[in-house]
């Protein structure tokens, strides 16, 4: 029983490092970014929930093969490592379609043999069926570990199917142009280039979903005397496009049609603050389209 504790430590201990490491990254990710501003919190939380029992999942079974290839004779590191990398249904699959059989031993000469077997095949001694061979055949082991491996999938599946759910219909994600948190889109964009090097963004797109809304943090130091400088070209335009250029600092929303530039724009901020404010770009149908804004 120690024995099997002893084995047991090294695969929970690497468990609770990943959830850990897990729960560290996000945490990052929420103090040195925008975090999770313009989502709601469900939204991440579903989606860790989903990654911290999937991998529940799969170290649960992966825990029992290993128990069950110790009892079977077979590498129990190896068909572990399978099961837990594969996905617990493909690495059960794999597992179970070329597990060994449990074998018993032959009490006159020692060789292996089949618990089904009637006779040593090495030997030709009679074996005599007793009652712990036979409940050892029967009995499922580590009852635990699957029951625990179940339970995992379920809340995974549940976590999932949440998490798509509520993206899907839009619930908890801010898609306001005008709003003072950043705005998560549901859409898709096909992009050139992309940079903000310098405090000189830069955006070179060929196509996106309609109302697809690309935007950047700056910074006003000045808003008496800067300006924010738009040098922006559409190479195609169907009918009936646009391209919105938008400004938003708190309670102070601007918004400019610059579809059909004739020259860079140069946009005075004197009606705001100096501070952060969110420059965006709403894309309404217009494609080919190259771009470079900063505020001087």
């Amino acid at each position: 029983m120690n024995h099997e504790k002893k084995n047991g430590f090294p695969l929970y201990a690497g468990i609770l490092v990943i959830v850990l490491l897990i729960f560290l990254r996000s945490g990052f990710y929420f103090f040195k970014s925008d975090g999770f501003s313009g989502l709601s919190m469900l939204l991440p939380v579903l989606l860790l929930c989903f990654i911290l029992f999937a991998l529940c999942t799969s170290a649960f079974f992966a825990a029992w093969v290993c128990q069950d290839c110790k009892r079977r004779g077979d590498d129990p590191v190896l068909w572990a490592i399978v099961v837990f990398a594969a996905t617990p249904l493909i690495g059960l699959l794999i597992y179970f379609l070329r597990r060994q059989e449990i074998k018993s031993t032959c009490p006159a000469c020692g060789h292996k043999i089949s618990l089904k077997a009637n006779y040593c095949e090495e030997c030709g001694t009679q074996i005599e069926k007793e009652d712990h061979f036979i409940m050892e055949k029967q009995n499922t082991h580590h009852l635990k570990l699957i029951i625990a491996g179940i339970v995992s999938m379920v809340l995974m599946l549940a976590c999932l199917t949440g998490f798509i759910v509520s993206a899907a219909t839009g619930n908890g994600i801010n898609t306001n142009v005008a709003s003072s948190d950043r705005v998560w889109n549901l859409g898709t964009i096909s992009m050139n280039y992309s940079s903000y090097v310098n405090d000189v963004w830069k955006l070179d797109f060929r196509s996106a979903s309609k109302g697809f809304i690309k935007e950047k943090r700056m910074t006003i130091a000045d808003a008496d005397t800067q300006l924010l400088y738009a040098d922006i070209s559409c190479g195609t335009i169907p009918d009936g496009s646009t391209l919105i250029l938008w400004l938003v600092q708190k309670d102070t929303v601007k918004s400019i049609d610059v579809t059909n530039l004739t020259g860079p724009l140069e946009y005075p901020l004197n009606e705001f603050k100096n501070g952060n404010i969110y420059v965006r770009l709403q894309i309404n149908g217009v494609k080919n389209t190259v771009s470079e804004i900063y505020i001087q």
